[in-house]
């Protein structure tokens, strides 16, 4: 069965002026019930990490930061969000829910997380609407408890995983895969251990093309025992940030494309949300349930 985390607290309350999408967060389950996509039977609240897996992957004066809200005005800003308690623990619900979804993949052969993806975190700081690393923690529990060796990040947003990139820079168990616009933020970027930054305006044919070739190497190469896939759509020609032109059903087949491969290879695999952010509301509703559409089809 097909488990996802989801809880309310992932829908953040922020001042008008916030003009991140949180309500995708409560949308997106209400149309993946409301087609029969899943069932309440496969969401589950996830528990809040626990806070040494989170110091297995952040720094302890960051994380102190963090939770006592002692950012500095500065550290505020890079983050996105206005900092308060209620931030705080909706995003070590989110850490909860990605390290939760790795049994249920390692049970199941996958898992998903309604949000999460948060890449842009790194060990001692937060940086675009992100936090703390959900992949990253996710994986380090892994690698801690013995239940992975080599881990695969395949990271399809349009922004570079910047901070899951400076996580893992000197771990080998861990290989990190950002296919991303090379022109979007960060504007400075961090070295996976495979970028691929693709011009403006890049379309299907040629990314998925792209992807296939570089992924397949990846994995005869590498060999992961475990994959965190983080499956933004902002990849979509519609987004308002993403400034690449992948159609629907371009963003589509990329989903296809990663979860067939992990299936074939029977590698367990755990899928974080990552942005989104078209004008038309739909766009990132519809993309984002293609994911679970498929991996409903593929895996189950």
């Amino acid at each position: 069965m097909l488990k996802v985390a989801w809880d309310p607290s992932y829908v953040l309350t922020l001042p008008p002026h916030h003009r991140f999408p949180m309500s995708k967060y409560e949308v997106l389950p209400e149309q993946l019930l409301y087609e029969g996509t899943i069932t309440p039977a496969n969401i589950f609240s996830p528990d809040t990490v626990d806070e040494k897996w989170i110091l297995l992957t952040h720094e302890l004066d960051y994380w102190e930061k963090l939770k006592t809200l002692s950012l500095t005005p500065k550290e505020i800003r890079r983050t996105g969000f206005p900092l308060n308690h209620e931030l705080v623990n909706r995003e070590c619900m989110i850490m909860g829910g990605t390290l939760q979804c790795t049994h249920f993949a390692l049970t199941h052969g996958m898992a998903m997380n309604i949000a999460g993806g948060t890449h842009h975190a790194f060990t001692y700081k937060g940086e675009g609407f992100c936090l703390l690393n959900d992949l990253a923690i996710a994986a380090n529990y892994l690698l801690d408890q013995k239940l992975a060796m080599r881990i695969l990040v395949v990271d399809l947003d349009v922004h570079q995983g910047d901070g899951t990139a400076q996580i893992f820079k000197d771990e080998p168990r861990v290989f990190t895969f950002s296919m991303h616009g090379a022109s979007n933020y960060p504007l400075v970027k961090e070295n996976s251990d495979l970028d691929i930054g693709l011009p403006d305006a890049t379309e299907d044919q040629f990314y998925l093309k792209t992807l296939r070739s570089n992924l397949n190497n990846i994995l005869d190469q590498f060999d992961p025992d475990f994959i965190f896939y983080q499956s933004g759509v902002d990849v979509l020609k519609t987004d308002k940030l993403g400034r690449l032109s992948l159609t629907r059903e371009g963003c589509k087949e990329r989903d296809r494309i990663v979860l067939a491969e992990a299936k074939g290879g029977k590698i367990p695999l755990v899928a974080s949300m990552g942005g989104g952010y078209s004008s038309d509301f739909r766009d990132i509703i519809e993309a984002h349930a293609n994911t679970y559409r498929l991996a409903q089809e593929i895996f189950f």
